[in-house]
C-alpha cells in the first residue's frame, strides 16, 4: 500500500493507494503539542489494520508539525518518507510565481486535478482557508488566491459579534434564512458558492475557458450551489501525492 498524508491546519489526514484505489481514509486533529513517541501512538492506531507500506508521500501547510509525524511515520513503516516541498520534482513549472511559502499542498492540487483534465485549470481548495492554484495553457503554475475559508468566517462572525451563534454547517433549505442560524449558514454557503462563480469569470476573461476542480471539506456543502461546471474531488490532495511518488519511484 502507499499511504499519502495532508498535514493541514485542523487535521493530519491518511489515506492508502493500493493500485489505483483508494482503501484507507483517516483524520486525527493537528495537535502541535504532541512528541514523536505520541505521534507513534497515535498514527499506529490509525493504521494498525493496513496492509504493508512500501511508500509513503506527505505535504504539510504545518512546518512545526513536519518532523514529528514525519519520523513517526518512518519509525512505523520502516520506509523512508517522501516529503513533498520546493525541491521535489513534480512535473509543474514554478518558475512564473513570486514568493518562498507557496504552500506545496497548492502544488500538489494541481498536480493532482492534471490527473484528470488537460491545462488551463482553476482548483479551489476549502480547508481552514480557500485557495484558488491556477495551472496556465502550457502547464505552469501561475499564482492564485487565498481567502478565508467557510468555518473561519462563520467563528470570526460569532467571535466578533455579540449576537450571533456559534454555527455548525449543513445544506441550506432554501435561499433566504427564516432565522438567525439560517442567515448565517445560507450567507457563508451561497457567499462562496458566489465568490468562486465570480473569480472563474474574471479568470476566463483573462485566460480563457478553463476547467475548474473543486476539492477540500467544506467543498461538499458548496459544489451543489454552484451554477458554473466543476470536476468535484473531494480526496485530489491524495491523489495529487499519488502522483507525485510515482513519478518519483520511476
Amino acid at each position: 500500500m502507499l499511504l499519502t498524508v495532508d498535514i493541514g491546519n485542523t487535521t493530519v489526514a491518511l489515506a492508502g493507494f493500493v493500485g489505483q484505489e483508494l482503501t484507507f481514509l483517516h483524520r486525527v486533529p493537528s495537535d502541535t503539542s504532541l512528541e514523536v513517541s505520541q505521534w507513534v501512538e497515535v498514527l499506529g492506531e490509525c493504521l494498525a489494520e493496513c496492509p504493508p507500506i512500501q511508500g509513503v508521500a506527505l505535504s504539510s501547510v504545518v512546518p512545526s508539525l513536519t518532523p514529528q509525524v514525519s519520523q513517526a511515520l518512518a519509525q512505523l513503516t520502516h520506509v523512508s518518507v517522501l516529503i513533498v516541498d520546493a525541491n521535489t520534482p513534480t512535473g509543474l513549472s514554478l518558475e512564473g510565481y513570486r514568493g518562498a511559502t507557496l504552500g506545496m499542498d497548492r502544488v500538489v492540487d494541481c498536480v493532482g486535478a492534471l490527473r484528470l483534465c488537460a491545462p488551463p485549470v482553476a482548483v479551489f481548495d476549502m480547508g481552514t482557508a480557500t485557495t484558488l492554484s491556477v495551472v496556465g495553457k502550457d502547464g505552469d503554475f501561475l499564482g492564485g488566491m487565498i481567502l478565508p475559508g467557510l468555518s473561519l468566517s462563520l467563528e470570526a462572525l460569532s467571535a466578533k459579534a455579540a449576537q450571533l451563534p456559534s454555527i455548525i454547517l449543513s445544506p441550506p433549505e432554501g435561499v433566504i434564512g427564516r432565522d438567525t442560524e439560517s442567515c448565517m449558514r445560507y450567507g457563508a454557503l451561497y457567499g462562496a458558492a458566489g465568490a468562486i462563480e465570480g473569480i472563474v469569470a474574471r479568470l476566463e476573461e483573462e485566460l480563457g475557458p478553463l476547467t475548474v476542480v473543486l476539492t477540500g471539506g467544506n467543498s461538499t456543502h458548496v459544489h451543489p450551489l454552484l451554477h458554473t461546471p466543476v470536476l468535484w474531488e473531494p480526496h485530489l490532495t491524495f491523489w495529487g501525492l499519488r502522483e507525485i511518488w510515482l513519478h518519483q519511484a520511476t
